[in-house]
């Protein structure tokens, strides 16, 4: 199989693609995840994954004459209107998750795929939803005392302990999670990728 250049850092991001066996390299962008105007809120998590992936194509043409594979993704949190991203501090953290608590929000993530053989960027997205359940002040303050809110839209990990706290999830936890398993098959798949 082909590596895939992965336009970001996320832990978790690769951790699925060893999941499906995917050969990768780990290249993280040089964007303003904050740099985007005039865009309908669904679609910003695809418009930033772009973003992500044309900063990598970009870098790699400098350095050779070809680009295989690159695949860019970025996570959100909707609610109310209003996106969340990665808090940048314990209190951002408190604040988010009391603002979640006993209520459901949106995950929503986009994701970019770049054929080298085409020159083409093929997009996906992936929308989730998330009830959490009531929480206590001292629970909220336990679980960020975790630190596991460093680096994660909204504040929480799904898979971690913030588990003990969601009620109900429609959607794919892998999408939740930052790496949509199905979106980025069904990607790949379209794109001719040689799995085999």
């Amino acid at each position: 199989m082909d590596p895939i250049i992965l336009a970001s850092s996320s832990p978790r991001r690769q951790e699925i693609l060893k999941l499906l066996n995917i050969p990768f390299v780990v290249n993280p962008p040089d964007i303003d995840e904050k740099k985007y105007s005039d865009i309908e809120i669904k679609k910003i998590p695809e418009y930033l994954a772009c973003q992500k992936v044309n900063s990598i194509v970009r870098k790699i043409s400098k350095e050779q004459e070809t680009v295989g594979w690159v695949l860019g993704a970025d996570t959100i949190i909707h609610f109310k209107g209003k996106l969340y991203g990665k808090p940048d501090s314990k209190e951002s953290a408190k604040k988010m998750l009391k603002t979640f608590q006993g209520k459901s929000h949106e995950v929503i993530t986009g994701l970019a795929l770049y054929n080298g053989e085409l020159h083409d960027i093929a997009t996906r997205t992936n929308i989730n939803k998330i009830y959490f359940a009531p929480m206590t002040e001292t629970e909220i303050d336990w679980y960020v005392n975790t630190g596991e809110w460093h680096g994660v839209a909204g504040g929480y990990r799904i898979q971690g302990l913030a588990s003990c706290f969601i009620k109900k999830i429609e959607g794919q936890e892998s999408g939740i999670m930052g790496l949509p398993i199905f979106e980025l098959y069904d990607m790949l798949k379209e794109q001719n990728y040689p799995f085999i």
